[in-house]
């Protein structure tokens, strides 16, 4: 049996989830700013919401670059790039490329049954700014493209 092909995606489709974005991103702020410290589980339905629109918005513009509809990000660019020159940077590696610090980070992906041990891990780049800090709307951009490398997520244990 053939396998189905995929919807193709229009920029309309973009407007319409960023203007679903926009409210759904302060009240999980909010709610991330509420909950700051507290361990267990936690009811976050904003923050729930707002990663589903995200990852929605996510495989909209990933349809739309394949398409040629839009143009790959500098961060995209810069990533694949950086992924290729530096296979096996470590955690917190900082490398130079182009002039500029980029720092390898990993991120808990996907959890064993019994929470313990990191079975995949996600793996994106972070520019530094002269400071040494993180760059915020790099960040931003890297938490857009790959929103599901950012979740919370529950483990049943």
């Amino acid at each position: 049996m053939s396998k189905l092909s995929p919807k193709l995606h229009v920029i309309s489709e973009l407007h319409d989830i960023n203007e679903q974005i926009i409210p759904l991103k302060a009240l999980a702020d909010r709610e991330r700013a509420s909950i700051y410290g507290l361990t267990g589980m936690v009811y976050t339905p904003h923050i729930d919401d707002y990663m589903q629109a995200s990852i929605k918005k996510a495989g909209i513009l990933a349809c739309l670059k394949k398409q040629g509809l839009m143009a790959l990000s500098e961060v995209e660019v810069i990533s694949s790039a950086l992924d290729f020159l530096h296979k096996r940077a470590k955690n917190n590696a900082v490398v130079e490329y182009d002039g500029n610090a980029y720092q390898r980070r990993f991120s808990p992906l996907k959890l064993s049954k019994s929470g313990k041990v990191v079975r995949t891990w996600a793996k994106y780049w972070l520019l530094q700014s002269a400071s040494g800090r993180v760059d915020p709307k790099w960040e931003s951009q890297v938490r857009e493209i790959w929103p599901t490398y950012f979740l919370i997520r529950t483990v049943d244990i």
